[in-house]
């Protein structure tokens, strides 16, 4: 079966499946929905599939794929051939941001997104700009609308109507603005159960519950599970909980009370993991200037995306400069292409990176080393963490 021909399988039965969850399922999660009539449920169905609020041509579906929440550029590349008019490469999936040129969606499925700058925060090559243009992966909804508060890859959004109404302007160049009722209706809609990735994370945003983390049946799962357990953190060699230290948590997106790290206590959600540093993507690299409180100036090295610094303003400390949202890892092996700037394509990718990250920050005399059985082993566990 040719790629375009499965793509149209692919939309015509996630639709249908959509359809079929809109009409049995009695409202999201938390249970806010329940007092909706069917006719409401499919009202906030029909403003994620097919409103455009006379904008762009695009709507919710465009850019949150029914399957993963995402794009990534194996679908961007189907839906370009199935139809190269698509509204996903026009705007800032375009390589110029004017509609000229699809290569970057193709091959990283990334959106040009325009990130307004703290009032402590600068560009040294433009310095009265109060805004900066990066490109960045589009964030899955699988899971986040009921279960993670944080929004965004840089927490710039506090609510899903907030989320939902910057995306429209944003990303769907509106002509008609969205009603505080209709931005609610995608806020619940998001949280119907169509958006969890398994039955257990259903069960914990009714319940409460937490997902457990699956034994393995492998050997090789089994040995991967290790990096994920809760457990002190004694000796880089000793491997075990080295992912845990920052992917704890009921949904595996927070770092424990065993990271190494002084300034950053459990529960922190926004780490650098060196994404922006190394930058495999080779994104244009700028130099960004820091206003301190005493009137003095922190120019740091030059960054192709400083992340959560440009919201908070600071500099300091390791959950700013070049620090992102920690993603959660149920459902991880649907939701790629991975981190910030998409430069993972794969979890194997994924698992080569922290080698790479690890060995740069870890102690030379007692180094953190992932060999390619550990990496191998990660990826085998990662892939049961639906």
């Amino acid at each position: 079966m040719n790629s375009p021909t499965r793509f149209k399988l692919l939309v015509t039965a996630a639709t249908l499946s959509l359809a079929a969850v809109v009409t049995t399922f009695p409202g999201h999660a938390q249970g806010e929905g329940a007092k909706n009539s069917i006719g409401e449920r499919r009202e906030s169905k029909r403003l994620f599939i097919k409103e455009t609020f006379g904008g762009n041509g695009r709507t919710c579906l465009t850019c949150h794929s029914l399957e993963t929440g995402t794009v990534s550029p194996e679908e961007a590349q189907w839906r370009f051939a199935v139809d190269p008019y698509d509204p996903l490469f026009i705007h800032d999936g375009s390589d110029d941001g004017h509609g000229n040129g699809v290569s970057r969606m193709l091959k990283d499925a990334t959106v040009r997104v325009e990130i307004p700058l703290h009032p402590d925060v600068s560009v040294a090559d433009d310095p009265y700009a109060r805004s900066v243009v990066l490109t960045r992966g589009i964030p899955s909804t699988l899971n986040t609308p009921s279960l993670d508060p944080v929004l965004m890859l840089d927490g710039r959004h506090s609510d899903l109507r907030e989320q939902a109404l910057g995306a429209i302007r944003d990303h769907a160049q509106n002509t008609v603005e969205p009603s505080d009722k209709e931005l609610q209706r995608l806020a619940e809609f998001e949280q119907s159960e169509f958006f969890f990735s398994s039955h257990a994370l259903r069960r914990f945003a009714r319940t409460g519950k937490a997902p457990e983390l699956p034994e393995g049946r492998t050997e090789s799962e089994k040995r991967g599970r290790l990096f994920f357990i809760d457990v002190p953190f004694t000796s880089p060699s000793q491997k075990a909980g080295s992912c845990a230290a920052c992917h704890s948590g009921p949904m595996l997106n927070e770092t424990n009370q065993f990271l190494p790290l002084p300034g950053v206590p459990a529960g922190t959600r926004f780490l650098s993991a060196g994404v922006s540093e190394r930058n495999i993507a080779k994104n244009p690299v700028r130099q960004f200037i820091f206003k301190n409180a005493d009137g003095s100036s922190t120019t740091l090295p030059p960054s192709p995306d400083p992340g959560r610094a440009l919201i908070t303003g600071e500099a300091g400390g390791f959950t700013n400069f070049n620090a992102f949202k920690i993603s959660s890892l149920w459902g991880v092996r649907r939701t790629a292409p991975y981190f910030h700037d998409n430069s993972a394509k794969t979890l194997a990718d994924v698992a080569a990176h922290y080698a790479e990250f690890f060995k740069a920050i870890s102690n030379p005399k007692d180094p953190l080393i992932l060999t390619p059985q550990d990496q191998a082993d990660i990826v085998a566990y990662l892939r049961l963490l639906d």
